[in-house]
């Protein structure tokens, strides 16, 4: 099996696996500009909550690599173009501000700001990295025996700085044989679970197949799912959940189904100044993105569309929420 690294930092240069060219070219961007980072975000050549963490915080840093002067300045531009990239997911802002809290200890200091940045942003990256360890460690006690397993959207090592979320659970679940089988919800519009967990679960050697989102509820009435785990980008303080859209349809089928509904998030994408999943802010994209697929028309491009990236599960449908701390239960209080 070949391996792939979804984000590096080398000589100087951040690396990102390009994701809207998968599963049919690996191609990698490499880059030290601002804009080029903040627009690998927006049109999702980089995703999923902590990958874009991880992101921003090398953004940021290599943002001030060249400041002479005005550091408050291009600081407070690198901060709000990255901060306007995508609204749902905490792992950006808890990163953009772990980063601030280095350039303001660093202000007076001005000759190692970047310095002490680029050390932040690897120190989160590698952060990143063992919170997924200890996710599927934790993750790990959900299992009781050999399950058949659905998940939606990616949230595998393409959407992190590590192993990954739901993913990475499901990953060391069948490496210890408790995983028989993983049906992938294709994940419309965008396609992540065609395009990118079944780009992961190939490169694991994990028997799979790709199912449309609307074969969900069929595959359960016919007995083939025994336990859904998918990823979050934003959790309140009560345990609604944020996650990629559909996600919601997911845990209502479970409570008809009586089939154990999973998320499984690193405990920073817990947000606990907000109190329920109201007060998350969903992002809609743009039309483009149902009316075409890779480029190609499939509906007439004048079509209104309504795209919201994101659903928000109410927290009496999850059965459990698998962070690197702990698997949390009913009722949650963060």
């Amino acid at each position: 099996m070949s391996s792939f690294k979804t984000i590096d930092y080398r000589d100087g240069k951040l690396i990102l696996l390009d994701q809207t060219k998968l599963p049919l070219v690996e191609e990698y961007i490499i880059t030290d500009e601002l804009e080029r980072i903040a627009k690998a975000i927006e049109r999702l050549e980089v995703r999923g909550a902590p990958a874009i963490g991880v992101t921003a915080a090398y953004g940021i840093a290599l943002a001030m690599k060249n400041v002479n002067a005005d550091f408050d300045l291009h600081f407070e531009e690198a901060f709000n173009r990255l901060a306007s990239t995508r609204p749902t997911a905490v792992n950006l802002f808890y990163a953009l501000k772990e980063m601030e809290n280095v350039f303001q200890e660093m202000k007076k200091y001005p000759e190692l700001i970047y310095q002490k940045l680029i050390q932040r942003a690897m120190a989160i990256h590698k952060e990143d990295i063992l919170l997924c360890e200890k996710m599927a460690k934790n993750g790990i006690e959900i299992f009781d025996s050999p399950k058949n397993v659905l998940t939606h959207c990616n949230t595998g090592q393409l959407a992190t700085g590590g192993g990954g979320t739901a993913f990475y659970v499901i990953k060391k679940a069948f490496e210890k044989g408790l995983v028989k089988f993983v049906h992938a919800d294709e994940t419309r519009p965008l396609l992540q679970g065609s395009r990118l967990t079944a780009f992961e679960l190939e490169k694991s050697g994990i028997p799979f197949a790709i199912n449309p989102d609307s074969a969900a509820a069929y595959l359960m009435k016919s007995g083939k799912i025994d336990l859904v785990i998918t990823g979050a980008d934003r959790i309140a303080s009560n345990g609604d959940s944020a996650n990629k859209i559909g996600t919601y349809n997911l845990a209502v089928l479970c409570k008809y189904h009586n089939i154990p509904f999973y998320i499984a998030a690193p405990d920073t994408t817990i947000d606990r100044e907000i109190k329920s999943g109201d007060e998350i802010k969903i992002e809609y994209r743009g039309k483009a993105e149902v009316t075409s697929v890779n480029g190609v028309q499939v509906t007439k491009p004048e079509y209104d569309v309504i795209s919201p990236a994101f659903d928000v599960t109410p927290s009496e449908l999850i059965t459990g929420i698998i962070t690197d701390i702990k698997v949390y239960r009913q009722p949650y209080k963060f």
